[in-house]
């Protein structure tokens, strides 16, 4: 059941789901909802107490204009986790999500237990930093409606789309319901942030995930990500693009499930010992 919290100007749409004794929280992307996480919550829900909640300007959320700020988005993950009683928490963030979830980790770090980055982006090249730029002028010069449609064969892949046409008239459906403002702030947050030069200061053990096709948040970035978060580990999804949350839950849900389970990683330490 979804639940309303009012932090400061913002109100939160939240999800709390499972009864597990661990808390994960888990963060959506730009122009996305807190449902996007449904297919892999679904997997993980004996396990642990999952958080999922729209971002501000999403989902129903407070539609709040003006500029946003990736310390805004974190400020308001931290208020909301202290509000369902996560002193600390495991955290996934994908897309934008995984921005929010780098910041969190470098400046709140003794609030996480173990960081999962999934589809992000990081250290990416004057080229790639150009492209994504284009983007965000050609977003803020055209209907939302638009960009979504030209993005959507960077997100999921043909067979995926011929396959689930229902799936496919859903997102166009939540799509068409964003806020072109609220849109456009998020994503600028999106295309003008970078950490690529200071993750070497992360702390918290993390998995970097992936798809092999995905451009935006390409395979060449995550290694990135791996080579400089001290003891990371890095899996790249073969013929998966961006949407990995939509189009393989399951895989996902594994992948965290092992990543964050602690005996599972005490099991793999042995068996190299």
């Amino acid at each position: 059941m979804a639940n309303l919290f009012n932090t400061g100007e913002v109100t939160l749409n939240y999800r709390v789901d499972g009864s597990g004794a661990e808390p994960l929280v888990c963060i959506h992307g730009v122009g996305s909802y807190l449902e996007a996480w449904s297919g892999v919550v679904s997997r993980l829900a004996d396990r642990f107490t999952v958080l999922t909640f729209d971002l501000r300007g999403h989902g129903h959320s407070s539609r709040i204009g003006g500029r946003y700020e990736i310390d805004d988005f974190v400020a308001e993950t931290l208020a909301l986790a202290d509000h369902v009683g996560f002193g600390t928490f495991h955290l996934a963030g994908f897309s934008l999500g995984g921005l929010i979830a780098q910041r969190l980790a470098l400046t709140h770090a003794k609030r996480l237990r173990k960081l999962v980055l999934l589809s992000t982006v990081a250290g990416r090249t004057p080229q790639e930093r150009q492209a994504v730029l284009d983007r965000l002028a050609a977003l803020m010069a055209n209907e939302p409606g638009t960009h979504h449609a030209q993005s959507l064969s960077r997100w999921l892949t043909e067979a995926f789309q011929e396959q689930n046409p229902e799936v496919i008239a859903r997102l166009r459906g939540r799509d068409a319901e964003n806020d072109p403002r609220c849109y456009a702030a998020a994503y600028r947050v999106l295309a003008e942030t970078d950490f690529g030069g200071i993750l070497d200061q992360i702390r918290a053990p993390t998995l970097v995930v992936t798809g092999a096709d995905d451009l935006g948040s390409s395979p060449r970035m995550a290694h990135h990500m791996h080579e400089h978060i001290p003891g990371s580990r890095l899996a790249i999804l073969p013929g998966l693009r961006h949407s990995i949350l939509i189009e393989a839950p399951a895989l996902v849900a594994g992948l965290i499930s092992d990543f964050l389970d602690d005996n599972a990683a005490k099991r793999e330490t042995a068996s190299h010992g």
